[in-house]
């Protein structure tokens, strides 16, 4: 928590007057307000605790992040104030009808001033930012149409450490945030391409997949956003740059920048993207199709989960029946084994024999611990030869 000290404005509680509730930001719900005594309309997020946002906020200035008032320090009624957006968050307008009438001029302006803010935080502040939550919901129009990057709760400074714990949102984070892996600005980098992938879609990524699922998707299986097959090869190509998998293979928002001044230089470009953003019925199939893929891809993986908990069971049954068995004689142990396989009996059956090895073992002072091997010579059909082999498996650490 911030000392008293700290180098920033310190505004009373008694000097807010709280309207409505604006949603939710990360570790706290945003309020609009007034600020009585500077008759100014404000956005305040109430915290259960100051913490490192206020301080980040306080060294930064720049047109395309949100202006920081001051911090309410009086326990219990923390809270940060900034300027008020009245037009909302991006992700709000990006769901609304107005988005549908969205042309490239538009999102080449907006891609461009959340890359300048970005920017600022990495190479121009007073001192380096790495957001790790950028995302639409954390991006807000003023009432002239300007975003303003905002909610700085899950930011550090880069030279207090490198090594993240586990914040932000799955379907914008980077691997190697989803992993609490050592980060670089980059991971912002990751979190942008995202960003511009739903300004050109307007859907919202990876609908209808929990997080933890989205998750294991991006780090396990390194899947990625779809990207319609009749998007402008030069939007594409940005954000496949801005999802590598390495973090050191993601452009800098320097390169970003001058990647976009490029784009707004070719003069085929807005014909194609606008042709793409105004027929959106043709290539949303793309999508949902590959949201169906991944959905079955999850359920197939639950399937198998459940599986694997079944045969541990099974596991873990037998190792018992072992454990109450050891000093069983070798020819009552196969007779148990016979018993609950539900196979025939070695006599009824025909086929070759085999030699069967298996191992023992005895609870000993409460521990498992490992007993001799003893090789058995025993008729046993070669129909129970598999189920057989599972009995040397069910405590392997004996073998």
């Amino acid at each position: 928590m911030l000392s008293p000290s700290a180098s920033f404005v310190q505004i009373k509680f008694e000097d807010i007057l709280f309207y409505e509730n604006c949603g939710g930001g990360s570790f706290g719900s945003v309020y609009r307000a007034l600020w009585i005594t500077q008759d100014k309309e404000v956005a305040v997020k109430k915290l259960l605790k100051i913490e490192n946002e206020a301080e980040i906020l306080s060294v930064l200035s720049h047109r395309n992040i949100i202006q920081f008032y001051g911090a309410i320090v009086e326990a219990p009624n923390y809270g940060i104030v900034t300027d008020y957006a009245s037009g909302g968050s991006l992700y709000d307008y990006l769901s609304s009808g107005q988005s549908e009438e969205m042309e490239m001029g538009q999102i080449m302006t907006w891609a461009a001033e959340i890359a300048r803010g970005m920017h600022y935080l990495h190479s121009e502040a007073p001192v380096k930012v790495i957001h790790r939550d950028l995302k639409s919901r954390n991006v807000v129009l003023t009432a002239d149409r300007v975003l303003k990057i905002c909610d700085f709760g899950a930011s550090k400074f880069l030279f207090h450490t490198t090594h993240m714990s586990l914040v932000g949102t799955f379907p914008w984070m980077a691997p190697e945030v989803i992993q609490s892996l050592p980060v670089s600005e980059t991971c912002d980098t990751f979190s942008y391409g995202v960003v511009l992938w739903e300004m050109l879609t307007r859907e919202i990524p990876f609908k209808g997949l929990e997080g933890l699922q989205v998750a294991w998707l991006v780090v396990e299986k390194n899947e990625r956003l779809t990207i319609p097959s009749s998007c402008p090869a030069s939007f594409a190509n940005l954000m496949r740059k801005c999802w590598a998998t390495e973090p050191k293979e993601r452009p800098m928002f320097k390169q970003i920048l001058s990647t976009l001044e490029s784009m707004s230089n070719d003069s085929q470009l807005p014909q194609q993207c606008n042709s793409f953003l105004h027929n959106k019925a043709e290539w949303r199939c793309e999508i949902e199709a590959t949201l169906e893929r991944l959905k079955k891809l999850e359920r197939d993986l639950s399937s198998k989960e459940q599986e694997l908990k079944e045969r541990e069971r099974r596991l873990k049954m037998w190792e018992r029946k072992l454990i109450e068995q050891s000093n069983t004689p070798v020819s009552s142990f196969f007779s148990l084994f016979l018993l609950h396989s539900g196979s025939p009996s070695p006599s009824s059956q025909t086929s070759s024999h085999c030699q069967v090895t298996y191992h023992a073992t005895h609870l000993e002072t409460g521990n498992l611990q490992k007993n001799q091997n003893r090789e058995v010579s025993n008729l046993v059909p070669r129909g129970l030869q598999s189920r057989m082999l599972d009995l040397t498996m069910l405590n392997p650490s004996s073998i």
